[in-house]
Order: structure tokens, then C-alpha cells, then sequence
């Protein structure tokens, strides 16, 4: 197992760090232990083993005054909980910035932010990388926020303890598109939300036994026709869109991904629902 670090403010995974990165996450967090486990196991573990994908962590407590190294107060205005204090996370990213002598981007994960998506995830990974800054309690202090932010992130409408795990859902998506660290280079290309699949969903996956509990495999896909097998999971994964997704129909039909073929089956499934919708009402 992946040994852990801490050599003066900083931690991080992985082989000892050499002076030029492929990629280097820096992440701001008051819990740099919940990160070990992503950082060691699993397969995207080989990312930052290897140091393709470079992730240091860093504890804004070691910047806050007084024998408490409080970070946190009470907001002006009165209110319920407690409010990160500016100071010590603008001296964490002073720190950070002066040992990168980059201009990373300065990342906070909020509601406020734009929801994550497959090409912002496509983005990340092609990138240098980013300090990403874990906020806590009621969130941060405005003041640094519009100071030094420069992207909010969110993953969805809802709210989290603290963007620890919105930090660790970033750098696994970003780690399982380097090159070497799926068992196949073309699995990713297979999710769904990518373009290989015109940004459809995936269609369902079977295996073995081929038949488990009565329910039997799919025959076309014991057929051995590759052609049949594929305009197969097109079909499904035309299906499944549609009915879980149909705004991501919508875009691929503005963008052209959509051929004929796919155009005559989806006229086909509406048909379908139209007339089980009757039958329903009747």
C-alpha cells in the first residue's frame, strides 16, 4: 500500500514527487485523512502512484492563530452555524500558490456552482490541474470567495457535510481517463455521457450464468453477429435515454449525432408509449 507523508505544510500520495507534473491537485481540507482511502485503493490508484495525477493536501488549521488554530465563526448578522474564516484559507492558498508558481485555477465546491459534467470532467483531466478548496459548516467567507475563487463546482442539487467528497467524485473521474490507468484503453469511451456514445446513456451489461433466476441473456448477444450486437446496444442505449434522459436526446439530435436508422426507432418507441398510453386509458 500507497505510503502517506507530511513533510512541512504539505501532504501527499503516491511515488516521491519530482519537480515537473503532468497534473497536480492541490486540496484544501480540515480532513486530509479522508482522502487515503481514495488515494490507495482501487483501481484509479495507479494515477496518483504514479504521479500522473499529483494530489497534495493541505490542512488550512496549520494557518489559523491561537492555541485552537480556529478557522471558523460565527456569522455577522446572526444565523445558524458557523462560517470558514478568510484569513487562514488565504494564507493556505498564498502558501500553495507561492510552492506552485503557477496560476492553477483556485476551485470551490458550492451549490452555487455549475453542476458537473462528462466534458467538464474531460476538461479537468486534460488539464495541469487545480487547487480545490473544501468548504465546511454554513460554507466560507464571502470576502475570499470573491477574492480569490475563480470556479465553483457543484454535483448536484443537493448539500453535503463538505466538499470532500465532491473534491475525491473529481479527481476519481479525472484519474480513470489517464492513459495506462483502466485495464483498457477503451473502457471510458464506453460510459456513459461520452462522446464515443454521441453522449447517450450506456446500455445494460450481462455475464455469466446466462440464465440467472429465469431471466435469460439477451439472444443476440450469444449470437456471435457483431453487427446485430451492435445495432443491439445502440437501441438500448437509444431506449434508456429516452427514458431516463430524453434532454440528452434532444443534444444529440441538435448536434447530427443521431443517423436515420436511430431516427425511425426512436419514432418507433414513441409509437410504442402512445399506444400503451391508450391502452392504459381505455
Amino acid at each position: 500500500m500507497t505510503s502517506v507523508w507530511q513533510i512541512d505544510e504539505f501532504w501527499w500520495t503516491g511515488s516521491p514527487i519530482t519537480e515537473r507534473h503532468i497534473m497536480r491537485f492541490d486540496v484544501v481540507t480540515l480532513f486530509p485523512e479522508l482522502f487515503a482511502p481514495l488515494l490507495t485503493s482501487g483501481i484509479t490508484r495507479r494515477a496518483y502512484e504514479s504521479g500522473q495525477v499529483d494530489v497534495r493536501l493541505m490542512n488550512p488549521r496549520d494557518y489559523a492563530d491561537g492555541n485552537y488554530r480556529r478557522i471558523d465563526d460565527r456569522p455577522f448578522g446572526g444565523g445558524p452555524g458557523m462560517v470558514m474564516m478568510a484569513e487562514p484559507l488565504g494564507q493556505c492558498l498564498d502558501a500553495i500558490q507561492s510552492e506552485r508558481g503557477d496560476s492553477a485555477p483556485v476551485v470551490l465546491f458550492s451549490p452555487v456552482g455549475k453542476r458537473l459534467d462528462h466534458a467538464d470532467v474531460m476538461h479537468w483531466s486534460e488539464s495541469s490541474g487545480a487547487i480545490l478548496i473544501c468548504g465546511r459548516y454554513e460554507g466560507v467567507d464571502q470576502r475570499l470567495i470573491d477574492a480569490r475563487v475563480t470556479v465553483q463546482i457543484s454535483l448536484g442539487d443537493f448539500v453535503l457535510s463538505g466538499g470532500e467528497i465532491a473534491a475525491m467524485a473529481l479527481l476519481d473521474a479525472v484519474a480513470r481517463l489517464q492513459p495506462g490507468v483502466l485495464s483498457s484503453a477503451e473502457s471510458h469511451q464506453q460510459d456513459s455521457f461520452n462522446v464515443a456514445l454521441d453522449g447517450l446513456l450506456d446500455c445494460p451489461h450481462y455475464t455469466r450464468p446466462e440464465n440467472w433466476a429465469g431471466i435469460a441473456v439477451p439472444e443476440v448477444l450469444l449470437s456471435g453477429h457483431h453487427a446485430l450486437i451492435e445495432r443491439w446496444r445502440r437501441e438500448q442505449r437509444l431506449t434508456v435515454t429516452l427514458q431516463q434522459r430524453p434532454d440528452l436526446i434532444k443534444s444529440a439530435r441538435q448536434k447530427g449525432c443521431l443517423s436515420l436508422a436511430d431516427e425511425k426507432f426512436l419514432t418507433r418507441l414513441d409509437d410504442k408509449r402512445l399506444t400503451l398510453g391508450s391502452e392504459r386509458d381505455a
